[in-house]
């Protein structure tokens, strides 16, 4: 019986060193899952010759960047982005902050079904509703113009900028409002002293990624806007679909870079301690 007792002993003790690593294992594969699609994407950019089955690409090159960077359109494209993201922000302050606000702090007949009800823009096939609502923009002649893009991003970023600042109010301590109110306050004041500081994580976040989300929107954009309004996105797929595979990818690696310093600066408030509140993760 001994022997067997050893051999028992021997298995336990092996027993977490086994599991960490098998995580060891889970973690270098998910990381090769996520991190290879960048490094080919990197690759691609800066490939002149690569041809299969080689892994590496046989030759180097920086032509693809100088077409890319002296394209006609690119200037005028990113002008667009740079404009239409922007006011699909502030008009998602306008209408959502106040439903936000509501859907926190009143109670109303159906209040949880218009709160669910907001996820049906995204519960249906993103371009079939472009289509639909391309039908009404030609009807009212927003078809190629400024503001149809706008609106038609602003349907991407209505449920963001509503969740989340609706998370960020909940997380504000009724206590603290209240302690406002019996120290004279009105409830302006209350709301803005208290309320909308506490909350202002919440508004931030949403506000980034609703900009990430106006400025990435390619198929709406395209639908409504194409010909005469071409942003990034819709710039980059054209490329794409006439061009060489380097050239996708000179693109994406340039639509990334906001996208990267926008979520750097946000990962700083994500799960500020009164955001994090508001949807219960602590």
């Amino acid at each position: 019986m001994q022997p067997v007792r050893r051999l028992e002993a021997v298995w336990f003790m092996r027993v977490p060193q086994m599991r960490r690593a098998l995580l060891w294992i889970l973690v270098l594969a998910l990381g090769f899952f996520l991190l290879m699609p960048l490094l080919t994407l990197v690759l691609w950019a800066f490939a002149d010759v690569w041809r299969y089955p080689s892994l590496l690409p046989q030759m180097y090159s920086l032509k693809w960047w100088n077409w890319v960077f002296h394209n006609g359109n690119l200037g005028k494209s990113a002008l667009w982005s740079f404009t239409t993201a922007p006011v699909v922000v502030l008009l998602a302050w306008v209408i959502c902050l106040p439903a936000a606000y509501a859907f926190s702090r009143l109670n109303f007949p159906g209040k949880r079904f218009f709160f669910v009800a907001l996820l049906a823009a995204d519960s249906f096939p993103r371009f079939g509703i472009y289509i639909s609502v391309a039908t009404l923009f030609f009807q009212w002649g927003l078809i190629g113009n400024y503001w149809g893009v706008v609106l038609v991003q602003l349907i991407n970023v209505i449920v963001t900028m509503t969740w989340i600042p609706t998370a960020g109010f909940d997380g504000v301590p009724r206590e603290l409002e209240e302690a406002a109110r019996d120290s004279g306050a009105n409830p302006l004041q209350v709301f803005w002293r208290v309320t909308l500081p506490l909350a202002l994580p919440s508004i931030l976040v949403a506000s980034i990624l609703a900009f990430l989300s106006a400025f990435d929107e390619a198929q709406g954009t395209l639908v409504v806007g194409a010909p005469d309004i071409t942003t990034l996105p819709v710039l980059m797929y054209s490329l794409v679909a006439n061009y060489p595979e380097p050239v996708g990818a000179v693109f994406s690696i340039l639509l990334s870079i906001p996208n990267l310093l926008l979520l750097i600066f946000a990962r700083r408030i994500l799960l500020s301690g009164y955001l994090a509140a508001g949807f219960g993760v602590r």
